[in-house]
């Protein structure tokens, strides 16, 4: 009896504890379902995990990837915190990204390119998540190249401008430049305007900047000089600063430069011109 119990590894017991002999040990296969509930609620507590990311996944292909995904983004100084941010502006990241192929070069472009720091790095694309998938060769490169050489510098600094000017492709930062071009300024004109006012180059021209060169023009009476002087008066609303303003000086027989009638604040605006 001895002998039995030691082959199958039970516990001493007492005499009471010892099961009758017409009693069926367990079968040697026992131990295999809790091996599978272990797997199971491993893969539940992943999918919960990720589910509390904002980001979805099901095969255990898609959660494997998606996890070394944001173990390779964790390995960048990413944290649960900023994955809801990320899943929801770019969902790609986590379904699609190759961590090899598409990632890292991103992060190697940032930091050896664009010359960013890790911190950097991180707040640039958690500024603008599409930096993570935009192609290094066909999209950040070319781009850097030409913003860099309308003299655009401090692009490492984690800005909303400077995290979107980088995604924006070339042809369409170049179109801004013919727009202006088309209204009389020279070349190298229209990119020191661009140069000085850099979020020109996320304007609608249709929605944006035409309307306010028609209304400096047909309607305040000014000039495109004007507009090379002060570049920033594309930056400010038409319907709740341009206009206003102007039809309030217009009432009262003022004319002043844009630089002075848009920069003030309203209180010092309106408590000048009562």
């Amino acid at each position: 009896m001895p002998i039995a119990l030691g082959s199958v590894r039970l516990p001493i017991l007492s005499l009471s504890q010892i099961p009758h002999r017409n009693h069926k040990p367990p079968s040697v296969s026992s131990p295999s379902p809790p091996l599978v509930l272990r797997f199971r609620t491993s893969r539940r507590q992943n999918l919960r995990y990720l589910k509390s990311l904002g980001i979805t996944a099901t095969s255990p292909e898609s959660i494997a990837w998606t996890l070394a995904v944001i173990e390779f983004l964790k390995s960048k100084g990413f944290s649960d915190r900023h994955f809801p941010r990320l899943s929801s502006a770019c969902p790609t990241i986590f379904s699609s990204a190759d961590v090899n192929r598409t990632l890292a070069p991103v992060f190697a472009f940032l930091v050896a390119e664009l010359s960013a720091d890790p911190d950097q790095a991180r707040e640039l694309i958690l500024r603008c998540p599409d930096l993570l998938t935009a192609s290094v060769d066909y999209r950040l490169r070319p781009t850097l190249l030409f913003l860099q050489e309308l003299g655009l510098r401090s692009l490492s600094s984690p800005t909303n401008l400077n995290a979107h000017l980088l995604n924006t492709p070339v042809e369409k930062l170049a179109s801004k430049i013919r727009f202006l071009e088309g209204l009389g300024l020279s070349h190298q004109e229209a990119s020191k305007v661009c140069a000085r006012c850099p979020a020109i180059f996320g304007y609608s021209v249709e929605n944006n900047l035409r309307p306010k060169v028609e209304y400096l023009v047909r309607e305040m009476g000014r000039s495109m000089e004007e507009v090379k002087k002060f570049p920033q008066y594309f930056a400010f609303s038409l319907e709740k600063r341009i206009k206003p303003r102007h039809l309030h000086l217009e009432e009262r027989g003022v004319r002043i430069p844009l630089q002075r009638m848009l920069l003030w604040s309203d209180n010092r605006f309106y408590g000048k011109w009562e």
